[in-house]
């Protein structure tokens, strides 16, 4: 699909990080941009300086696990700008569990799942009908992880999870939209290859009341710069991928209509190869060896 400019896109999850990048790079390229977060200061802003910068902006407070809201953007989208050309269903939250899986509070299951599961399909109910029936070249990008996508996190394994769960549905969603012939593409995105500065760390902040954790955590380290110091300090540096990378990465991505949104990386292919090989030898998953802590 070409990216041109006066076309639509949509992105969750669009007041920082990640999502603030895409909405940057399309709007560079004139297409106008619908800006979703459930952060309204946040989104205020950003929409504020897109706007200041010549870009047309529709900005809506929105949580994605609320399948509602999503469906209210829609027609908010539509009766602004009267198609959607491109989706980015990026929002996404660290759950904060801890402990052992036996030992996870459910309400971390319950909002991550809300958020980084239901949030993507919500997404794709709510616009991808209204863009099959437009006619008009789409495409849709769901944002996943190398944590759960290439190989799972044990250590965080509910967001390994869900992340997981988003590389399955848009499997899904791609072969459906062949089937359908549709001029619709579909991409999953691995952010990276290395950590990146986004407001995951700092999920708890927009936890909603009814997914409140039963017990307070036990985590030293609230946020990345909190995460970052300490790993300074240990001696051990950390590199880290802009988010302006990410975002050509998805921009050069959807031109070339390529499902895999996965930079190179000699890390994460070895992981890949790792996981094939167990899984062709029928194999025990030695490659999780590493992260099996006493």
């Amino acid at each position: 699909m070409e990216l041109r400019e006066g076309q639509v896109a949509v992105v969750t999850g669009a007041a920082s990080g990640i999502g603030l990048a895409l909405a940057r790079r399309f709007a560079a390229g004139g297409l106008k941009v619908v800006l979703a977060d459930v952060e309204e200061a946040a989104l205020e802003k950003a929409a504020a300086g897109l706007r200041a910068d010549g870009a047309r902006v529709l900005a809506r407070v929105v949580d994605v696990g609320e399948r509602a809201e999503v469906l209210a953007l829609a027609d908010a989208a539509y009766e602004e700008f009267g198609a959607v050309h491109v989706l980015c269903n990026n929002a996404g939250v660290g759950s904060g569990a801890e402990g052992r899986m036996w030992e996870h509070d459910p309400n971390d299951w319950k909002w991550a799942f809300a958020v980084n599961v239901w949030g993507v399909f919500h997404g794709i109910q709510a616009f991808v009908p209204r863009m099959i029936a437009g006619g008009e070249p789409g495409h849709v990008v769901n944002t996943s992880s190398g944590d759960g996508g290439i190989a799972p996190l044990p250590t965080a394994s509910v967001y390994a999870v869900t992340k997981a769960a988003v590389v399955t549905l848009t499997e899904s969603l791609y072969a459906h939209l062949r089937a359908e012939h549709a001029r619709v593409g579909a991409s999953v995105l691995f952010p990276g290859p290395h950590m990146l500065r986004t407001g995951l760390w700092e999920s708890h902040r927009n936890r909603p009341e009814k997914y409140a954790k039963s017990r307070p955590r036990k985590a030293p380290y609230r946020s990345l710069g909190q995460w970052e110091a300490a790993m300074r300090e240990a001696g051990q540096e950390i590199a880290f991928t802009p988010v302006e990378d990410v975002a050509d990465l998805v921009a050069d991505g959807i031109a070339a209509d390529r499902f895999w949104l996965l930079p190179e990386s000699e890390h994460s292919d070895r992981q890949i190869r790792a996981r094939s090989r167990s899984m062709l030898d029928r194999a025990n998953p030695s490659y999780l060896e590493s992260f099996i802590l006493d």
